[in-house]
């Protein structure tokens, strides 16, 4: 999906938000990719602000607890959710949410986006897309990928990749990301869908190769690796991402308020160069952009989930 920037000038309205700490909630412990991306926008939009904006780490089940927090809280702004890939994964995952993904949330804004590389091992005879889709197919469930955790972003993709080129490559997960890369670059398994901050320097030491991006766009990094899209499986996109939602029910005058700040802050130059040294896309959209986001990606990731039978742990 593709996104225009929304403009910034949006959330020049006359609403007196905020006059006192905002909470951005992050369903993480501190330290991974969303806490990061939270903790740089809550520095910039203090000072936007002048008011202080602070990070909540609310770990557990896999998100929801943080999640969930977030979804009963008031309903006035002063309590937002960063929103990682996990909350349209759950609605398919989880059988008895607390919340409804859809309906208890009022999208803000998509702030970025982080391509996944379809990477492979040196030993396996495939040089592109088109190559491990036969070798998938002349072997029967005789090629298998990591992951990171069962119900995650990169086992989506995996079993995505599989319901899309019609071959049974099996899933191994591992207790993290580093497990799982490390069991790659080993020869335990054959291929992986990872982040691509996590892949480029065994790519570059020529320990893993890369057959393609799993986002609609190249990577500016790896400008040479096809999309999986370009390279035969026609709108697959798999991505990981960072985005902001409110309770439901927060006022639209606060909604395009906030979503206002945010963008301005993801179109801000030094925002982006740090967001793309890492190996993300930003993004900037628009609440209604992100709500029609969150609708397809609920509905995809459910589709797939059914279709692999994945259960949560």
């Amino acid at each position: 999906m593709s996104f225009a920037l929304a403009s910034a000038a949006c959330g020049q309205v006359n609403v007196a938000y905020p006059t006192r700490v905002v909470r951005l909630v992050v369903a993480y412990a501190a330290g991974g990719s969303n806490d990061l991306v939270a903790r740089a926008l809550a520095q910039r939009l203090a000072e936007t602000w002048g008011q202080p904006v602070i990070i909540d780490n609310k770990p557990g089940g896999n998100t929801v607890i943080g999640t969930d927090a977030v979804a009963k809280a008031p309903p006035d702004g002063y309590t937002l959710l960063i929103t990682p890939p996990a909350l349209t994964i759950n609605p398919g995952l989880v059988k008895k949410l607390p919340y409804d993904a859809l309906r208890d949330f009022t999208p803000v804004t998509l702030i970025n986006i982080n391509p996944q590389l379809l990477i492979v091992h040196p030993g396996v005879p495939a040089r592109n897309v088109r190559e491990l889709v036969a070798l998938a197919k002349s072997r029967p469930g005789g090629l298998n990928y990591s992951s990171s955790g069962t119900g995650g972003a990169n086992h989506l993709a995996g079993e995505l990749f599989n319901s899309m080129a019609g071959v049974k490559i099996m899933h191994i997960p591992y207790k993290g990301n580093a497990p799982s890369l490390i069991a790659l670059t080993g020869g335990e398994v054959d291929l992986a869908f990872n982040s691509l901050p996590s892949a480029l320097p065994l790519l570059q030491a020529g320990r893993l190769r890369a057959l393609g991006v799993t986002a609609k766009a190249r990577s500016s990094v790896l400008p040479d690796v096809p999309t999986l899209d370009e390279a035969g499986l026609n709108g697959y996109e798999a991505v990981a991402w960072t985005g902001l939602v409110a309770p439901a029910g927060t006022p639209a005058a606060i909604i395009t308020r906030i979503n206002g700040a945010v963008v301005a802050v993801v179109q801000s130059a030094d925002f982006r160069e740090r967001l793309k040294a890492e190996g993300s896309d930003p993004v900037g959209s628009s609440p209604e952009q992100y709500a029609a986001f969150l609708r397809d990606e609920v509905a995809k990731w459910t589709r797939v989930i059914r279709f692999a039978g994945v259960t949560a742990d």
